[in-house]
């Protein structure tokens, strides 16, 4: 019989892969993004720590898919997350994003995805419970202007 994994090694290895979004973002900020490389981020819009308007939090009270493209700007990178200026229907806003709520990071110039368990506060009695295995939908978009939320439903491997 195995024992209970008190070292919490998931939630380790989820950290350390965390670091890989944010060394990527420190080189989007500091080189820009090279070649065709470009990057499709989906995070929980009611994880703790997450910063966006109340319009954009009605529009997406689940969760967001950020594409960082051509057009997004003054890109702060820290320790624990990151913020980013982009644009949506042509109105600019300003996204403030724990590494903790993202679930999902893709680059599709290269095939190359994360996707992470996001652990969220305990919900009150009235909100609906997705389960195990489902997952909150999002609107579908064009991946070609940067600030519109997508699908990453296409580019997940069945």
């Amino acid at each position: 019989m195995a024992e209970e994994d008190l070292m919490h090694y998931d939630r380790l290895a989820q950290d350390a892969l965390r670091g890989v979004i944010r060394r990527a973002l420190k080189i989007a900020r500091d080189e820009g993004l090279p070649g065709e490389h470009h990057f499709y981020i989906s995070f929980r819009t009611k994880a703790p720590g997450v910063e966006i308007s109340p319009k954009l939090h009605s529009q997406y009270p689940d969760e967001m898919t950020i594409v960082l493209q051509h057009q997004f700007w003054n890109l702060d990178v820290r320790e624990d997350g990151f913020s980013v200026d982009l644009t949506f229907n042509k109105v600019p806003e300003k996204l403030v994003i724990p590494y903790s709520a993202v679930q999902g990071f893709f680059d599709p110039s290269v095939q190359f995805g994360l996707q992470f368990e996001v652990i969220e506060p305990q919900k009150e009695e009235t909100a609906p419970a997705v389960a195990e295995g489902e997952e909150a939908s999002s609107a579908d978009a064009s991946p070609a202007n940067s600030g519109e939320v997508v699908s990453l439903d296409a580019f997940r491997k069945k």
